[in-house]
């Protein structure tokens, strides 16, 4: 139940008003490919050497990532205030953060995994509800703050939330059962998840009942699950819509998605 209500804080705050454009597959073929773009890399050159070809890297390469991070996600000010690029650095030389910087270095190196499993459940997301688009994919640094963002046709992706339940930090943060999902598995997942989330909110969420909202996050898991072919998410509201789709076996994953089941 506590996952489930953190869950239900994020679809609140991050994904109840986004919306993604529909691009079309040129000629007619379903071949987007989701590509991690490595934002974070520029960030943590900037943020731990001070390198400001890599801040002007970010500034011009990725504009929408720079904004969402600097204005939405630490608020530290406007982006283009004038002492913004020293107030963004000074945020960072946090004894803990700049562990994290490291850290998350480290650990992605490589998302060679991460890229492949992100193609094959977008793709697969969209055979299965056609009408969604597949987004843009990006990885950023955050302050252990939110896992995932979605932004118009982004979704960005912060590794600072997913270094593994026995990175030290944590434990001043968060308690045993929340570390339990901030590792490397839980990306791909939590992506699918969010990117449903913002796709099929909840009207009026703040004014639903307690059941409304546990079955509309219950009708999300259990589509999510359908799109990464396992049984990731476990919930007991899960676990009511998959035993009401067995008995109506001829309802879409979108009619599911947009239904009142009980």
């Amino acid at each position: 139940m506590r996952k489930l209500s953190l869950y239900l804080i994020f679809v609140a705050v991050f994904c109840v008003s986004c919306q993604f454009r529909i691009e079309p597959a040129e000629d007619g073929k379903d071949d987007h490919v989701v590509m991690v773009e490595r934002f974070d890399r520029l960030q943590s050159r900037y943020l731990t050497t001070g390198d400001y070809a890599a801040l002007q890297q970010m500034s011009t390469q990725y504009p929408i990532e720079t904004r969402t991070l600097i204005e939405d996600f630490l608020q530290l000010g406007e982006v283009n205030d004038p002492d913004i690029n020293s107030r963004l650095l000074s945020f960072y030389q946090d004894t803990t953060l700049q562990n994290v910087l490291a850290e998350v270095q480290t650990q992605y190196a490589d998302m060679t995994d991460i890229n492949q499993s992100l193609n094959q459940a977008f793709q697969k997301l969209h055979r299965l509800i056609p009408s969604a688009a597949i987004p843009q994919v990006y990885t950023q640094i955050g302050a252990l703050g939110q896992s995932i963002i979605i932004n118009d046709t982004l979704i960005g992706i912060s590794l600072d939330k997913y270094l593994g339940e026995d990175f030290q930090p944590y434990a001043h943060f968060y308690d045993r059962q929340e570390r339990t999902t901030m590792n490397r598995a839980n990306i791909v997942p939590d992506c699918v998840l969010f990117y449903l989330l913002s796709l099929y909110p909840l009207a009026d969420f703040e004014t639903r009942t307690q059941e409304e909202r546990d079955e509309h996050i219950g009708k999300v898991m259990w589509a999510s699950n359908q799109i990464l072919g396992s049984t990731h998410f476990k919930t007991p509201q899960a676990k009511a819509v998959a035993d009401y789709v067995r008995d109506h076996p001829n309802k879409t994953i979108p009619k599911i998605l947009s239904t009142k089941l009980f």
